[in-house]
């Protein structure tokens, strides 16, 4: 397997906090720190620091609960709204041809931070699994994180 250097994961690997990453996040100002996009009174919508594509959103839940099944009503409405609207977002921007949207519930499903309900939207082009990933087992990104959060950001009308 060929190596692609992220130098900035390294920050991911070695930074382990006791508390959740998605409850800090809320006590901060929104900016290019923190990928916030939106908040709304329940959820807020951030971009994932670890993409699958560029635009890879995430809907988090503002309470920390472990599963869909755990949220109230109007939660779970306000989660699949954020993801819905994140998806118009994403059309708007990049134009994308499909959309992958799903939730690892658990540390067993593949969830990066397991107890705390979060919604990932990725946007999907025919071909982004292309001959790199498959043959090369290497992720090309098109574009730098802090790029999507601008365009996304001033999309959503934050100018």
């Amino acid at each position: 397997m060929k190596r692609l250097w992220a130098p900035w994961r390294m920050k991911f690997v070695e930074t382990k906090t006791a508390g959740c990453i998605f409850c800090d996040l809320q006590k901060e100002t929104d900016g290019p720190e923190n990928l916030v996009i939106f908040r709304g009174d329940r959820c807020y919508i951030i971009l994932n620091r670890f993409p699958y594509t560029s635009g890879h959103l995430m809907v988090v839940v503002n309470e920390h609960l472990n599963s869909l099944e755990d949220l109230d009503p109007k939660t779970r409405a306000e989660l699949m709204e954020l993801a819905t609207r994140g998806m118009g977002l994403l059309r708007g921007v990049y134009h994308p041809e499909a959309f992958n949207v799903g939730a690892n519930i658990g540390e067993a499903a593949g969830a990066g931070v397991a107890g705390h309900v979060h919604l990932h939207v990725v946007p999907r082009w025919t071909g982004d699994a292309n001959f790199m990933l498959t043959l090369a087992e290497t992720k090309v990104m098109p574009e730098a994180l802090e790029n999507t959060y601008a365009r996304l950001r001033a999309a959503w009308g934050h100018g």
